[in-house]
Parts: C-alpha cells; structure tokens; sequence
C-alpha cells in the first residue's frame, strides 16, 4: 500500500495522535541521493517528523527543518508542507558507520549531538515563525519531542524508525507522534507513559508490518482512538525547468551575458531531488532577451 498519514483524537480528545508509513516516500531519497544506510536512517527519520508536524499545518502553510548535530553527516534540510509532500537531503549521503550497541544503524553518531534543531515554519505572514532547540540525542525522536515540549510548549512523544535492505534500498519507515492537549487528565498521562515505556521500538512494529492505525491502537489502545483524517504522503519537489529558467532571468543581463561568452551554457542541480537541468547557448540568449 502506498505511504500514508492518519490524524486522531484519543481518550475523548485529550489525546491528539500522527501515525505514518514513509517506505516509499524516503526510498525515494534514498534512490535520488543514493544514501548509505546510516544516512538513509537519518534523513527518513528526519522527513518522516517533518511530515507529522507539518500535518498540524493548514491550507498553503510550509515548514522547513534544519538539523545540524556537528556529525559527520553534515545539516540535514527538510521541506514539507500541509499536503503530505516532503523533500529533503543531507551534505554527506555516503556516511555510514557499523551498528551500534543496540543493533541499530547509529544514527547518533552520524548526526553528533552538538548543535540544533531548528524547524522555521512558513504561515503566510510576512515574518516566518521559527524555534530552535539544542540536539539533546542525536537519535532525532527525542530531539523532536524537546523541540515540541520546549519550542511549542506541547507535551509530546515522537518515534521515527527507518530499516535499510542489504542492498542500501529502504525495507520499511514510518513513526508516530502522541501529544498531550491541555488539560488532560492523570490517568490517561500515566497509561500512555506506562505503555510508551514498555512498547517495542518504532522499527519493531514497522518490520511486523503494522498500519498506522495498528500502531496508534498499539500505543493508545484499541478503542480509545478516533480517526480524524487520513491523507497520502509522498517525496515531492517543485523544481522545474521554468523555475531555473525565471532563477537564471533574475540573475540579470550582465550575468546571463557572462555566462554566454565564457561557457556558452548553464548547468543547474537542485539540491533537494538531484534533477540536472542544462541550458544551451540558443536557450540563454532567449533568457537575456526576456532578461532586457
């Protein structure tokens, strides 16, 4: 089944709840950059929260996410958005180290854990709201979760889980965000804990193949969740080769003129989806004259 996302409401909303199935979406990346298998953990890890956040969006509203831990890994760069659409890459793709004490791909290492989070979210307005927090973990769930409790100020829980093929292709990916409304009450605080406590990692139940509803049931249990809303979600760039082109007009006359005389091309690559894009002599000198 295609990646998808689900909305809800639990324990007659005191609970809002995100739960997701990214495999086809950071496999997508994973071709596009051609990430070893630590990076590919990180950076799904990465769009998979950056796609629960920017569910709590609306309309035409748009975030960014920059992860920048000081690790060999280098920033990872998250663009998502209110529709599901998610793009994203990291400085060095070819990173990867052996599995940590866990078993797991050590995604703590790649990332570093001296530097920040920082999620800038774009709602229409003229100034962009933005919030940034210390890396607390470098695993990117917890950090998620203190951005959310310390930036947002909303009790939070985040688990984000990536699992690679032997052959660097992505074998599943998925998380779940569980956040606490105001007001809820001590109880329904303590069962959720008490479970998230015991409940298998992210990756566990990804790999045992569960949905997102399993996952929330899992989490929340059966019964005290209410669907909301379920929406596609998928690796997205709007690049085009008219959006180079207006980038190249914007240049100028002068620069558009350079680049005839001394190359008699341009070459542009967008960093986010790895698209190539090349203009040719006859196509510049169309682009100056729009330029004039």
């Amino acid at each position: 089944m295609s990646d998808y996302l689900i909305k809800a409401l639990a324990f007659d909303g005191q609970v809002r709840a995100f739960a997701l199935k990214t495999t086809e979406t950071v496999g997508e990346a994973q071709k596009r950059h051609g990430t070893w298998p630590t990076a590919s953990a990180a950076l799904g890890r990465a769009m998979t929260a950056g796609l629960m956040l920017g569910a709590s969006l609306k309309g035409e509203n748009k975030l960014t996410i920059k992860i920048e831990g000081g690790g060999p890994l280098g920033a990872i760069l998250v663009d998502t958005n209110a529709k599901g659409e998610v793009r994203g890459y990291v400085t060095n793709p070819q990173t990867h180290f052996d599995l940590n004490e866990q078993g797991k791909l050590d995604v703590r290492r790649a990332v570093g854990t001296e530097g920040t989070l920082t999620v800038i979210k774009d709602l229409g307005m003229k100034e962009h709201f933005s919030g940034q927090v210390p890396i607390v973990s470098g695993e990117l769930g917890e950090d998620f979760t203190y951005y959310l409790v310390t930036s947002e100020q909303t009790p939070s829980s985040v688990g984000v889980g990536v699992l690679v093929n032997p052959d660097n292709s992505i074998l599943a990916a998925g998380g779940f965000m569980i956040q606490l409304m105001p007001g809820t009450d001590d109880e329904t605080i303590t069962k959720i804990e008490e479970t998230l406590k015991v409940i298998p990692p992210i990756s566990s139940l990804i790999q045992k193949g569960l949905s997102p509803e399993e996952i929330l049931n899992q989490i929340l249990g059966e019964g005290n969740v209410k669907i909301l809303d379920k929406m596609p979600v998928s690796f997205h760039c709007p690049c085009s080769r008219e959006r180079i082109a207006s980038a190249i007009i914007s240049l100028g006359k002068h620069e558009i003129k350079d680049m005839i005389e001394e190359d008699g091309k341009a070459e542009a690559q967008c960093h986010f989806c790895n698209e190539f894009y090349q203009f040719n002599k006859e196509e510049l000198e169309e682009l100056l004259d729009k330029a004039n």
